[in-house]
């Protein structure tokens, strides 16, 4: 960074604050990122003969910048110049600011290496450390993730990775994002597959093996699955549902309303990612892509949820 200027010192010193500039201090502060760059350094390029590469912190943090705010790689460039906020938190100034394509590549770079999932499961561990995702209990849960159903492409097909599913009257294009939470609502595992899969299919991938508890709605209800939970153990607490033939009784209805007490807490990171930080549709063609994504959204989800446990430590 250069020497401070006098606009640099009128900013710190403004009468207030922004939303934005305390979100992102509050970030600043709560995400421990020696840890998160770590395994980023693994595969990062080092400095050689030609240009020295970014700091692979710098484009780190503007990758982050993209999620929280919904913006493009073009868009991005374009609020680091126009916004001061945005720039102290990437630790860059007006003369270096990283061009889209830098931006994209560094995007690319982590899709490659599988590196987002790396970043969500060091959050989960690192959470499971301070002891503020505890492993107790699995709360199971998936939404769906609308994708674009044009054929104004170069293909001209829709995208070939994902699939329809129908939803109570409508029918959806896209995939599905399953997950698996603690009591609290904090995502200890994510599958993304097209949105034709069931729930159910992938309701196995989303436990970590410890569950003395299991929730989750009516879509995973099964016999066989509560006798092979009963069998090791766990309490079954998964929504009972009505059959042909045999309508829900008033025990039935109370036990899912005690469950849903517990349940509706994995919508709250469902809330975070679309209505927060606006991510209602897949940004990209392909799973891979869009996994990658979600794996970034449901670790920065994370954090978002725990920043106060966090800041009282």
């Amino acid at each position: 960074m250069q020497q401070a200027s006098f606009a640099d010192l009128a900013y710190t010193h403004k009468k207030k604050l922004t939303r934005k500039e305390r979100f992102l201090a509050e970030m600043d502060q709560l995400l421990p990122w020696p840890q998160l760059l770590k395994p980023i350094f693994k595969r990062y390029p080092k400095p050689g003969q030609g240009r020295r590469p970014i700091p692979a912190e710098v484009l780190l943090r503007i990758y982050f910048l993209q999620q929280w705010y919904g913006l493009s790689d073009p868009a991005m460039e374009d609020s680091l110049y126009d916004s001061e906020a945005m720039r102290r938190f990437a630790r860059v100034d007006l003369a270096h600011i990283p061009d889209e394509t830098t931006v994209c590549k560094f995007r690319h770079f982590l899709e490659a290496h599988e590196l987002t999932a790396a970043l969500f499961r060091l959050t989960e561990q690192y959470l499971a450390e301070q002891a503020v995702l505890v492993r107790t209990g699995t709360i199971v849960d998936a939404t769906i993730i609308p994708a674009s159903g044009s054929t104004k492409n170069q293909a001209q097909a829709r995208d070939p990775e994902m699939a329809s599913t129908k939803k109570g009257r409508n029918w959806y294009f896209g995939l599905k994002a399953h997950i698996g939470s603690d009591p609290q609502g904090r995502v200890h595992s994510v599958v993304v597959t097209d949105a034709s899969v069931h729930d159910s299919q992938v309701m196995a991938d989303c436990f970590h093996g410890e569950e003395q508890v299991i929730y989750g709605d009516k879509a995973y209800a099964s016999t066989a699955g509560r006798q092979a939970a009963e069998a090791q153990g766990q309490a079954w607490r998964v929504h009972r549902k009505a059959t042909r033939g045999r309508r829900l009784t008033c025990a039935d209805r109370a036990f899912n309303r005690k469950s849903n007490r517990v349940r509706a807490r994995v919508e709250h990171v469902f809330g975070v990612i679309k209505h927060l930080w606006g991510y209602r549709r897949v940004r990209y063609r392909g799973l891979a892509k869009n996994a990658a994504h979600l794996f970034t959204l449901f670790a920065l989800a994370n954090w978002y949820l725990v920043r106060r446990e966090l800041a009282a430590t």
